[in-house]
């Protein structure tokens, strides 16, 4: 064999080796592009956009579901019915949950950019709300609900924008996200971060009430009076899987069976709002515990209260009544995953109000069959009680599993409570240099994940 030839087979050898280690670093290398990169290019290339989804697809594809648990057959186990106690006579009717036929077309993403620190604006008068009437209107509308076309990944601070608007106070999307996002990548705001947001920086000029457990008649005596609901919800798109959104509602009508909303993704952006029928408003809203916040003057207090009822503004009541909710949804429908979600989470938070690990226990179980059926794979970007009831049972291993397969994705690895409950998992199994890595890796995320801060700074001696 001549040197050519030789030379030759050491170049096609050279070749093959190159493109076998490309193809096997690919799926990381796709799946680190930033993912306001790939919705600009869609946004600007419907073709090309398309073309480069189909590649990741295929080399970097998004699981169909979180992993389910290995449970053991001699797991502590608890009787959840018993925890939950009587069930009251509140909890609203549960219905089988027959998935809408329509879904919204495009898909849920935005951004935001560096910002500048709050104005400090004198906010406008406050406004006079007349009590809400009994019965109900059976239609109502907010004037002057404008609408905000969220950037990248931004719904949570598009949608409280437009409330801190409506309510008369100059800001913008921008000047929230700072704060509650300074990673443009960052997927997750949840409505408790927005609900502390406002109560500690307009000045003291608005409040913030967030909650679970909510109802479409509780939505509609908070319009009626004057007052927008901004909600978390489901959002599947044909192509694009399941997504968290948020949603401003400002009007509601019993003959057409609609809500007026505000949608900073889908638009319309000219003031007119989106209707959802109430069937499908409530299908998307379970899929978050029926979670809400409602944004007020100090001097709404009292009516906001007293709409919200003694049951909502009490931690404890709030959380029994969404588990028994939760209990008489799996009741009309075992494979309903968001009900034994919701229940997991319900117990969660009993768990960390009473510290009965009795209560963590039951939410594990109730998790483990969510987790059975096939929960989304991007649920974790948006709830982490799962983390916490398995942490408190010691189950680090389901931590551990859950925040990798949340962090296989490139909008997980953009999500830093992932990051942090690894971390508390690993400290706790004694991997110190591990748990630091990921404290981190949260701060990274956002630098004001303060917790992530504590906890680093526990281990690493910093702080002061």
């Amino acid at each position: 064999m001549n040197k050519r030839t030789k030379n030759l087979i050491l170049i096609v050898v050279g070749v093959q080796i190159v493109l076998i280690v490309g193809l096997l670093a690919l799926p990381s290398v796709v799946g680190a592009i930033p993912g306001r990169y790939r919705v600009a290019l869609q946004e600007r290339s419907p073709f090309l956009g398309d073309i480069v989804e189909g590649v990741i697809d295929q080399v970097a594809p998004v699981a169909t579901s979180l992993p389910a648990a290995a449970v053991s057959a001699n797991e502590t186990r608890v009787d959840i019915d018993a925890l939950i106690g009587d069930r009251g006579t509140a909890v609203p009717e549960a219905t089988a949950t027959i998935k809408p036929t329509e879904s919204p077309t495009t898909a849920p993403e935005a951004n935001e950019e560096a910002a500048t620190p709050l104005p400090t604006n004198t906010p406008p008068p406050t406004p006079t709300n007349t009590p809400t009437p009994e019965p109900l209107p059976t239609a109502h509308m907010l004037e002057g609900m404008g609408s905000i076309k969220q950037t990248f990944n931004n719904c949570g601070p598009a949608n409280l924008t437009m409330v801190l608007n409506y309510l008369g106070y100059g800001i913008t999307q921008e000047e929230v996200a700072d704060y509650l996002k300074p990673n443009s990548e960052d997927r997750n705001v949840s409505p408790w971060q927005i609900r502390d947001y406002v109560n500690e920086r307009t000045g003291g000029s608005f409040v913030a009430s967030a909650h679970s457990g909510g109802t479409l008649e509780l939505i509609k005596q908070l319009v009626a009076a004057g007052y927008p609901v901004v909600i978390e919800k489901g959002y599947e798109l044909p192509g694009q899987g399941w997504w968290g959104h948020y949603l401003t509602v400002f009007g509601y009508d019993d003959e057409e069976q609609i809500f007026y909303s505000q949608d900073s993704f889908l638009g319309p952006f000219d003031g007119s709002g989106r209707t959802d029928d109430y069937e499908e408003f409530e299908f998307y809203w379970q899929q978050f515990n029926y979670t809400f916040y409602v944004v007020y003057y100090p001097s709404q207090e009292a009516e906001v209260q007293a709409i919200l009822g003694p049951e909502l503004v009490e931690p404890m009541d709030m959380w029994r009544m969404v588990a028994a909710r939760a209990q008489a949804e799996i009741d009309a429908d075992q494979e309903n995953m968001f009900a034994w979600f919701n229940l997991g989470t319900a117990l969660t938070e009993m768990g960390a109000r009473t510290g009965e690990s009795q209560y963590y226990q039951g939410a594990a179980q109730a998790y483990d069959e969510a987790r059975a059926i096939g929960l989304p794979p991007r649920m974790l970007w948006y709830q982490f009680r799962p983390y916490l009831a398995y942490l408190r049972v010691d189950r680090h291993d389901d931590v551990i599993a859950l925040a990798d397969a949340t962090l296989a994705t490139q909008g997980g690895r953009n999500v830093e409570e992932t990051f942090w409950y690894k971390g508390v998992a690993l400290e706790e199994q004694g991997f110190i240099n591990d748990a630091i890595t990921n404290y981190q890796a949260a701060l990274e995320v956002n630098h004001n994940a303060y917790y992530a801060q504590i906890s680093l700074d526990a281990l690493t001696g910093g702080g002061g």
